[in-house]
């Protein structure tokens, strides 16, 4: 395995995006970043290469933000008021917007939430999603579709209802 400043310099960016699109805090994902390196190196003895280095520390960070979310409280209630999404990656893409649109997506279930944020911000492949999960590349492409559904539907639901 590479020098551990090295793995840092390169993977750390990634674990961070991934847990800020989690969490939704910059602040909670710099913290949990350091935590899941530090649980990289206590546990090195773990990794044994048949995954990429990004998917193993990813799923630490996963595992570790998983029991931050046991340990606190519920999560605030969505805004009542939503933006219509003429089209959807123009919505995430808009930062007015953006906003709105994690708030729907962090009111996923899991793993739904999880894959969508994995494949949409991190650019993660569905073979790399896949094998963090355990499960096929057709479970991670469904799974995805299904969420990436279910984000428009609400959306869209919520615009009707203001009408």
């Amino acid at each position: 395995m590479a020098d551990l400043e090295d793995i840092y310099a390169r993977y750390s960016g990634t674990v961070t995006a991934y847990l800020t699109r989690l969490s939704g805090s910059r602040e909670l994902a710099e913290e949990l970043t350091q935590e899941t390196f530090y649980q990289a190196v206590k546990n090195i003895d773990r990794f044994d290469g048949r995954s990429s280095v990004n998917t193993w520390l990813c799923s630490i960070a996963r595992h570790l933000y998983i029991d931050t979310l046991r340990k606190r409280k519920p999560v605030d209630p969505l805004p009542e008021e939503v933006p219509s999404p003429d089209d959807f990656a123009e919505t995430l893409v808009r930062k007015d917007q953006a906003m709105i649109a994690h708030r729907y997506l962090h009111s996923l279930e899991e793993p739904y939430r999880e894959v969508f944020t994995l494949r949409t911000f991190c650019d993660l492949s569905h073979p790399q999603i896949a094998e963090l999960f355990k499960k096929s590349e057709a479970w991670s492409r469904v799974t995805y579709y299904r969420a990436r559904r279910m984000l428009q539907e609400a959306m869209k639901e919520n615009d009707h209802e203001k009408e």
